[in-house]
């Protein structure tokens, strides 16, 4: 045991330099003290406006399927946000006010799956061997897809007649502690929701018909505890790919329903991967309530690297900071394509030769490393680049102004060194197709989902979708890789939460 140190024996300094010390603590402990106290605060208001709605006067909400989907969306904020009380130490949650659904007996036609738990050892601390005396049962819900089953954990009591001693073994660690759900239902759930894009309401239904009823409240609660649980590894995927020389970066719209409101109002989900040619294969998803380029900077911090992107004005701050515009050669080429489909432009089909050309070259050289990549595209594709831009400037100067055409060279001509930066470095890509195609599940679901429930709950699909097409990217399938880290979770170490990412996941060494 490390003892005090005899003050007698210190000098001024040293006292000086261990009161600093101890200062230093106390300060860093009322810092994080003042940070948990505000969280609290501010998560205690934020589910009380959510309970008002989800369980105050019916007039005031919505009816039809929109108020379905808020129902879930609300339910699942209010179980997202009592976990984070807990994660805090903050006050345990209110009892519910209003009945909630009871949890009926399992049907008893589902398989069952009996799981054996005993202690390691069945001798007693006296010495004497124990006598099993019976058992205690505890029956979760699975789902394999297309199938339910119930696993039976059965652990059986042992005592010792001799000092009356009872051992049994724990139950395993869940995500929900608990719950009724193993972590094969939760992940289809979470998979059926982001990634089909089916809301709960629509499950409900389907596991109803499957013969068991889980209420879309319960059903809710599920998918707001694991957006919770979920989050550090979102958060270390985002650090993983900021570690990247190349990010990719693009947003797309989506519609906002806000509790209390029946208008919806637009927010946007911003997508960041790293450079195409980059070994890391991830996306990330930031859900935000605008489109100011202060969204992007506050993502990627002080990351400083190649920045491929399209020409949103938001960006350009970023540039300002340090960061390397990649400027996206598709954009340009779309101008000259729409030019080409309305008016059969003579010029814009030259452009759109000469651009051609490029993205074949581009072809050839997917597979190389950088330094050959690079050594193509000198060979090649510069002096396509620079007979373009010269081709470019001297048509500009023949063309009036406002007109279609001088639009189109007008978009190339000022972006020309964004453009054609990849020339330059064989780690960057000619274009930022490679973020577009991951944003294209979200366009999808956005066909089906409509709107979100929330800005929580916005954050929250951004998260789970974020792990689920990395998953994908990584030729995972997302069911497999979900079940398994909601498996590993409870007892993982934190400081090794990178080894559940989906392109550190190893689907042999699932439990």
């Amino acid at each position: 045991m490390k003892t005090a140190p005899n003050l007698d024996q210190l000098d001024a300094d040293a006292l000086r330099a261990l009161a600093a010390e101890l200062m230093g603590k106390v300060e860093q402990q009322a810092q994080t003290i003042h940070f948990k106290d505000t969280h609290i605060r501010k998560l205690t208001h934020e589910i009380a406006v959510l309970r008002r709605y989800r369980f105050g006067k019916k007039s005031e909400q919505l009816g039809g399927e929109q108020g379905l989907l808020l129902e879930d969306a609300v339910d699942a904020d209010i179980a997202a946000i009592e976990q984070e009380l807990i994660n805090l130490g903050g006050p345990q949650p209110e009892p519910k006010t209003i009945a909630q659904p009871k949890r009926q007996a399992l049907p008893p036609e589902l398989p069952r799956i009996q799981v054996h738990h005993e202690p390691h050892s069945t001798t007693c601390a006296c010495g004497c061997q124990m006598q099993r005396i019976g058992e205690e049962i505890t029956e979760k819900l699975d789902y394999t897809p297309g199938v339910f089953s119930v696993e039976q954990h059965i652990r059986g009591k042992w005592a010792c007649r001799q000092c009356e001693t009872l051992t049994q073994a724990p139950m395993p660690a869940q995500v929900i502690d608990k719950g009724i759900a193993t972590s094969g239902l939760l992940a289809h759930v979470l998979v059926a929701k982001y990634a089909d894009h089916l809301p709960l309401y629509r499950q409900e239904q389907i596991y109803t018909r499957a013969g068991v009823k889980i209420p879309r409240s319960t059903l809710a609660e599920w998918v707001g505890v694991c957006g919770v649980r979920l989050q550090p590894l979102v958060d270390a995927l985002r650090e993983a790919i900021l570690n990247e020389p190349v990010v990719h970066v693009d947003e797309t719209p989506v519609q906002v329903l806000q509790p209390g409101s029946k208008k919806t109002h637009r927010a946007y989900l911003w997508a960041y991967a790293p450079g195409a040619f980059q070994n890391l294969k991830a996306v990330v998803y930031d859900f935000t309530e605008g489109r100011s380029g202060a969204y992007a900077r506050a993502f990627l911090g002080d990351w400083r690297g190649e920045l491929v992107c399209d020409d949103y004005g938001g960006y350009k701050a970023c540039f300002e900071q340090g960061m390397a515009e990649v400027g996206c050669m598709a954009h340009a080429r779309r101008k000259f394509f729409e030019l080409h489909q309305s008016g059969k432009s003579q010029i814009a089909e030259q452009a759109l030769k000469s651009i051609g050309q490029l993205y074949e070259i581009e072809v050839q050289g997917a597979d190389l490393a950088p330094e050959e990549r690079q050594r193509l595209r000198d060979q090649q594709a510069r002096p396509i680049a620079q007979a373009l831009y010269a081709w470019m400037t001297a048509h500009r100067s023949k063309v009036p102004d406002g007109t279609g055409i001088a639009r189109a060279l007008d978009y190339s001509l000022k972006r020309w060194a964004a453009l054609t930066r990849y020339l330059d470095d064989g780690r960057l890509p000619i274009d930022n197709n490679h973020i577009e195609n991951q944003i294209r599940p979200i366009a999808l679901g956005r066909k089906n989902w409509l709107f979100a429930g929330s800005q929580r709950a916005g954050r929250r699909a951004a998260a789970v979708m974020s792990l689920i097409q990395s998953a994908k990217m990584n030729g995972h399938d997302p069911y497999a890789y979900l079940k398994d880290v909601l498996t590993r979770l409870p007892t993982h170490p934190n400081n090794r939460i990178e080894e559940l990412l989906p392109h550190c996941w190893v689907p042999d060494a699932c439990a």
